[in-house]
């Protein structure tokens, strides 16, 4: 039986996190940082595919996601509401080999916030028999929608994808449902301006990640037919399936992954309820009171 590749630990990914955060400028998006994390440190497809548990996410987004959470809980990253990360004036600074000595000496300081937590729950007689050293990593909405949408038969999860080309403005939008059509599930019409022109499309629910050789194949079942391409897929692409995608001399393929497929849908409220709740704070300006 073939082993697993083997995807480096957390703290290994500090400071080639850290580092893809700098050379992309000292800010961007977790894919952005992913893809760029990915090319320094070389990883494989095979090592980009292995599953997290039983997915739908990899090991390799989880463990950047903790390398993350930790460089911000050490002083070096920070994130924004839209999920841009950038790096503080300790992260611009900070040398590979400081990286460690920071790290050993955050979690010693997670070490007494959890003995001191513990103490506090004992004090308040709470039972803590069931207390883990880690934190659990909190489900996110996306998350579980991807789950939903894993579970659903693939004709349904190809209507979803022709609903969702309709709301987002494709003039027609029709799944092809026939056997040997080449890995073509459906064809869409967009109209830009004055002029329309088709753009075929395939849905790959899948966990894990979507390789480059489903990018070449698809490409080479839209060949003669037409040149626009949309891949969609429950999961994410590897480094190399997005250079495919936009390799010179072939026809584009747009992709759409799990992430990017969660916020579309939540655009257009496919399967998802959004409730606005209004949240006030209060801040007191002592100079006003002065100024009476």
């Amino acid at each position: 039986m073939r082993s697993a590749p083997l995807i480096p630990q957390y703290s290994e990914l500090l400071w080639p996190t850290l580092q893809a955060v700098r050379d992309i400028g000292d800010s961007g998006t977790i894919g952005e940082i992913v893809e760029k994390v990915i090319e320094l440190e070389r990883f494989t497809e095979e090592q980009q595919a292995v599953l997290h548990g039983e997915g739908p996410g990899t090991e390799m987004e989880y463990r950047l996601a903790w390398a993350r959470t930790y460089l911000k809980g050490m002083g070096t990253l920070n994130n924004s509401e839209r999920a841009v990360w950038s790096t503080t004036e300790l992260g611009r600074t900070i040398t590979p080999g400081e990286i460690a000595a920071l790290h050993a000496s955050y979690l010693v300081q997670l070490r007494e916030a959890r003995k001191a937590k513990r103490a506090a729950r004992a004090e308040q007689g709470e039972d803590l028999a069931d207390d883990t050293e880690d934190e659990p990593v909190p489900r996110n909405w996306k998350e579980q929608l991807l789950e939903v949408l894993l579970e659903i038969p693939p004709d349904s999860f190809e209507r979803l994808a022709r609903r969702l080309l309709r709301e987002a403005g494709f003039v027609s939008a029709t799944v092809t449902g026939k056997s040997g059509d080449g890995g073509i599930d459906g064809i869409g019409v967009y109209r830009l301006s004055l002029v329309s022109f088709p753009v075929f499309f395939q849905c790959k629910r899948y966990k894990g990640s979507v390789g480059s050789s489903a990018v070449r194949d698809f490409r080479g079942a839209m060949s003669g037919r037409g040149d626009k391409g949309l891949l969609i897929t429950t999961g994410s692409f590897t480094a190399d399936a997005k250079q495919e995608a936009t390799r010179d001399g072939a026809p584009p393929v747009d992709l759409i992954d799990g992430e990017r497929l969660c916020d579309l849908l939540k655009e257009f409220n496919l399967g998802i309820r959004r409730t606005i709740r209004e949240v006030e704070d209060i801040a007191i300006v002592p100079e006003f009171f002065k100024d009476l």
